[in-house]
């Protein structure tokens, strides 16, 4: 095995600001081209893009840098929708009449109370799944995040008896749309002569948070915590006889990466206006650790990387498999959902096959050759 990390260029300030004004730059005027190229449509698409953005950068945490398998992230994810969603709609002072006395108008709670929230309660939750699966490793701790991932969606389904609190499978309905400042981000806008929908007004909100988090992120990559965190992920056993503190940094993992999974979700509740348990499946837990390791588990460009590209590709394929049929035949001959499902999966097998360690793995880990 021959190591060739020596020769490769170290990252310098100037190249890492340079890189991150850039990402800026792009993000800035992602909704605008994406608005010119196809819509109102891609707009809402690159919307998305930015929520599983928030939500790789959570998993990354708990399984790029602390290498702890988390099959059940998504659970966060409901936890901050459904806070969002029965704060902020009327179906609490509908099931609860001592809540209608109180709160006549209903509960209509802010965004900018929402959202710290929403990320209290999932870090709380986070803490109450890491406690029971300190001892865990690999694909135990899989099976049992997995498990708890579905467990949260079961109760969302059927906490609609004997007291209905969620509404069970229909769900909630209702949420009130993002107001800030007497701004409401529904409906169309115009400013300066430009019109516009408020799905960018959106997207510049879900773009502030999300460089907070990657702010966050990056911070504590280069710090102490973070140093303990990658520790733990190379030999658990040896970071504990260095005298780190495995339970309390393996604590910390969960309780963060929840936060940001809690932030995304409550944004999701508001920029939907209706949540249900089927926004929450196993499937989408996948879809978020399929991200992270893509793009590269525990290199914060790589993740980005990865969930830019699972997010834009399939609906890329959705939207362009039937014109290009009937284009080719004269007539669709296989739905493009069956399409989109098998370009899928086949770009992920060929990049674990030929990329292993992800599109843009880190550096310690792109240096290896055998």
């Amino acid at each position: 095995m021959t190591v060739l990390t020596s020769t490769l260029p170290l990252a310098t300030p100037r190249r890492a600001r340079l890189g991150l004004t850039l990402f800026i730059l792009a993000l800035m005027l992602a909704p605008w081209v994406a608005g010119a190229a196809g819509g109102n449509y891609w707009v809402r698409v690159v919307d998305f893009a930015l929520l599983y953005l928030m939500l790789a950068l959570g998993l990354n945490i708990v399984v790029g840098m602390t290498g702890l398998l988390d099959m059940g992230f998504i659970a966060f994810y409901a936890v901050g929708a459904y806070l969002a969603a029965l704060l902020s709609s009327p179906h609490l002072t509908q099931q609860f009449p001592l809540l209608l006395q109180w709160f006549p108008d209903g509960l209509h709670l802010s965004m900018l109370w929402l959202i710290p929230l929403a990320a209290l309660l999932a870090a709380a939750c986070g803490i109450l799944l890491g406690a029971p699966t300190l001892r865990l490793r690999r694909d135990y701790l899989a099976i049992v995040t997995l498990g708890f991932g579905e467990i949260v969606r079961i109760l969302m389904r059927n906490l609609d008896r004997p007291v209905n609190l969620t509404n069970g499978p229909k769900g909630i309905s209702g949420i009130d749309p993002v107001s800030l400042f007497g701004l409401k981000f529904s409906g169309m806008h115009e400013w300066f002569g430009v019109r516009f929908s408020g799905l960018y007004l959106y997207y510049y909100l879900f773009a502030a948070l999300l460089l907070a988090i990657l702010f966050i992120s990056l911070r504590l990559q280069n710090s102490r915590i973070g140093r303990a965190w990658t520790a733990i992920r190379e030999d658990e056993d040896a970071a504990r006889a260095m005298g780190i503190n495995t339970r309390n940094f393996k604590l910390l993992a969960f309780a963060i990466g929840a936060t940001f999974g809690g932030v995304a979700g409550a944004l999701f509740a508001a920029f939907q206006g209706f949540v249900s348990p089927e926004s929450f499946t196993l499937q989408e837990s996948i879809a978020v650790l399929a991200m992270v390791v893509l793009g590269g588990m525990g290199h914060i460009p790589g993740v980005i990387l990865g969930a830019l590209l699972l997010a834009a590709l399939p609906e890329l394929l959705r939207s362009s498999m039937g014109p290009l049929q009937q284009a080719l035949f004269g007539q669709v001959l296989i739905d493009p959902e069956i399409i989109r499902q098998l370009f899928y999966g086949l770009a992920l097998i060929l990049v674990m096959l030929y990329r292993p360690a992800g599109l843009w793995p880190a550096r310690h880990l792109r240096g290896n050759a055998a």
